[in-house]
């Protein structure tokens, strides 16, 4: 947790509620479901949530801009976010209704108001968002044929609407056909710990 307020030192005692509250919870449902590996829930914080916040280093979204977060899993980025971002509306969707449940769960538990989780493909979605955010689900072109139909056409946030997502490794292949207006962040430059080197986020403007 001190990973978290040594990044965001301006939380409310609210939001340092709510993040502490993450890790009972994590480990709970992670015993009947298991949404992160065994070997990784014990770095939470810093593989999980500060990797999330991540996003929240890049831009600091509006009040009511709407977020999905696409392939959610068992939260990441959007519970972390959405705990950032009280007056934003985060939608997380998932095909694995155990993940979804873990999210909706986690959801209630810390009275986050501004989530709503559902199973869905993101083939399925038909709603209309400021940006769309997601963690290493799939090759970016292939998210952005899903995807770019979500994408509201109208922005009211400092950067266009588009897409964040966070990635890995040698990222040149997957983000040549978007090279000319891609922006690429290595997350090295927000934190300081070595597990971020070689991790990006990448924004790509609709």
């Amino acid at each position: 947790m001190e990973l978290i307020t040594k990044y965001f030192p301006g939380l409310t005692t609210k939001q340092v509620e709510q993040f502490q509250a993450l890790d009972a919870l994590y480990h709970d449902w992670n015993s009947k479901i298991n949404v992160i590996s065994r070997k990784d829930i014990d770095n939470l914080y810093l593989h999980h949530v500060l990797h999330s916040l991540a996003i929240a280093k890049l831009i600091n979204f509006k009040p009511k801009t709407k977020i999905l977060d696409f392939g959610c899993g068992g939260g990441f980025p959007g519970i972390p976010l959405a705990i950032m971002f009280p007056e934003c509306s985060f939608k997380l969707i998932d095909g694995t209704a155990k993940k979804i449940r873990v999210c909706q769960e986690v959801a209630s538990a810390i009275g986050l108001k501004n989530v709503l989780a559902e199973q869905r493909r993101g083939e399925e979605e038909k709603g209309q968002y400021d940006f769309i955010v997601s963690r290493a689900v799939m090759p970016l072109p292939d998210l952005v044929k899903i995807v770019k139909k979500n994408i509201s056409k109208k922005s009211n946030n400092a950067f266009p609407n588009g897409i964040i997502t966070l990635k890995g490794g040698d990222l040149q292949n997957e983000i040549h056909p978007f090279r000319n207006i891609i922006d690429q962040t290595e997350l090295t430059s927000y934190f300081d710990e070595e597990w971020f080197k070689e991790k990006f986020v990448l924004y790509l403007p609709s």
